[in-house]
């Protein structure tokens, strides 16, 4: 079935919407708007955390629902509800026609259809019984006991949703997307003496189960967590002061996407709130450094056939041999900035407004092999993996914690550090970037983005890079 015939059985059939009415209320309740839609959500989701040798949690959900949005010029009203009825539909319309009033714009052209899917549209949670999913956990945790002595501890988590949309807007234009999404996790604590220290890896994708519970899959990911938690065992504590910081491929780009990315999404481009306000078309980051945002590479966790107001993913270059190009859009700061939306208008759930969000963000390689740029640093930091951090959109500024790093010292990787906290400025951390690796990599599919409240899945990535100098807060004394 297509995504309109599916998203048309849950909403048109099951939910008892007459769909010609439907259309009519959204005609009327948007006559003399600039934009708008109504967005028709029904989702799935579980979650299953295994910890400590037991199943500690386990939960099912199913909801659904509508949000009516009505733009005029930079005013938004919108009303959603969890009952989708032609009632609710009704004063829902009635609510967000308040800020029409003395207005009678030019109602915006549709999105660009498309028939591309980047994924299947098969709901992963029903597909393993419940049974076989408890058995699995109980493997993974088994085999991570069993793996090393020092394992004292594991946690397991494995966690799905089915997600069906349908956008409707005046004139009965109609999108669809069917989005499946799972994850897989594997924490453990590892102990020497009196010394406990954790480790994690996880995956995941716009995919089903099956993809991660084949015993090469699962067995790598459990391998890779007590690596982690093995290699922080052994840390010394993280010296503090300058230096050239080498950050691995694949995940630590979330530095990238936090410094850099949000700055470039375009609501705080058009209200001048962020560090790449004005800058359009100037140099911003080294030769070298191009930046990219795209939700079209197949079944990755940031990706979307269509983004939620109807408008196709795209690739969507936003730095280019480190000059400007463009930023992320959705259609209504693309509309009041006079440019083209971009597939990046995002959210949620059907009780938020959509706004100008990324997808897959990452830095394309360079032509430096990762030993040689090993190599150029005397002394310094290699990150390979990232924990917590914090971002002013307005500055740049950011702190990210290092939950793997080491010291590099004459060209070799040193001794694992622990406390390492990396400070910059990211569009001066742009600028700093000496070299770029030829390994470019995507994370793991881990990837969840929050702004203003709102949580959506992401990918990151880049290749090994150098950054001539960070300030690096450390705890050695």
């Amino acid at each position: 079935m297509s995504d309109l015939s599916i998203t048309d059985e849950l909403f048109f059939k099951r939910a008892g919407l007459d769909r010609s009415r439907v259309e009519g209320l959204v005609g009327e309740a948007l006559r003399g708007a600039d934009d708008g839609e109504l967005f028709l959500e029904y989702r799935q989701s579980e979650g299953l955390i295994f910890d400590d040798g037991r199943l500690k949690s386990a939960s099912f959900d199913t909801a659904q629902g509508f949000g009516l949005r009505a733009v005029s010029g930079e005013t938004t009203g919108y009303s959603h509800a969890s009952e989708v009825s032609e009632a609710a539909i009704g004063r829902a319309a009635a609510t967000v026609r308040s800020v029409l009033s003395g207005t009678g714009g030019a109602f915006a052209e549709p999105p660009q259809k498309t028939n591309r899917s980047l994924y299947a549209d098969e709901n992963p949670l029903p597909g393993i019984p419940f049974e076989k999913k408890l058995a699995f956990l109980a493997e993974v945790d088994a085999y991570a006991r069993a793996k090393d002595e020092r394992v004292r501890q594991v946690m397991v988590t494995l966690s799905g949703e089915w997600q069906a949309v349908q956008i409707v807007r005046p004139g009965g234009e109609r999108t669809a997307d069917v989005r499946p999404l799972v994850r897989f996790n594997v924490m453990l604590v590892a102990a020497k003496g009196e010394r406990m220290e954790s480790g994690a890896f996880g995956a995941g994708g716009r995919v089903t189960y099956e993809r991660f519970l084949t015993p090469e899959s699962w067995k790598s990911a459990v391998d890779e967590a007590l690596r982690r938690a093995l290699v922080n065992l052994e840390s010394v504590p993280a010296p503090a002061g300058e230096m050239p910081v080498v950050l691995g491929p694949g995940w630590p780009g979330i530095l990238l996407h936090e410094a850099v990315g949000h700055g470039l999404e375009g609501d705080f481009n058009r209200k001048g709130t962020s560090a790449f306000a004005g800058l359009l078309g100037q140099r911003v980051a080294a030769p070298g450094v191009t930046v990219i945002d795209d939700g079209t590479i197949a079944d990755r966790r940031g990706s979307i056939s269509v983004d939620d107001e109807g408008t196709p993913s795209a690739r969507n270059v936003l730095i280019e041999d480190g000059i400007l190009k463009g930023f992320i859009q959705d259609r209504l700061n693309a509309r009041l900035m006079g440019v083209k939306p971009t597939g990046n208008g995002r959210r949620q759930s059907y009780a938020h407004a959509p706004m100008p969000r990324m997808t897959n963000t990452y830095m394309l390689a360079g032509a430096h092999e990762p030993a040689e740029i090993l190599a150029s640093v005397k002394k310094g930091l290699y990150a390979v993996n990232f924990g917590g951090g914090q971002v002013d959109i307005t500055s740049g500024k950011f702190v990210f914690s290092c939950t793997e790093a080491y010291m590099i010292e004459n060209g070799k990787i040193g001794a694992p550090v622990k406390g390492a906290t990396l400070i910059g400025n990211g569009p001066d951390a742009l600028t700093r970037v000496s070299m770029v690796g030829n390994d470019m990599a995507l994370d793991q599919g881990v990837g969840t983005c929050g702004k203003d409240g709102q949580s959506v899945p992401v990918g990151v990535g880049q290749p090994t890079l150098k950054v001539g100098s960070l300030t690096v807060g450390g705890t050695a004394v």
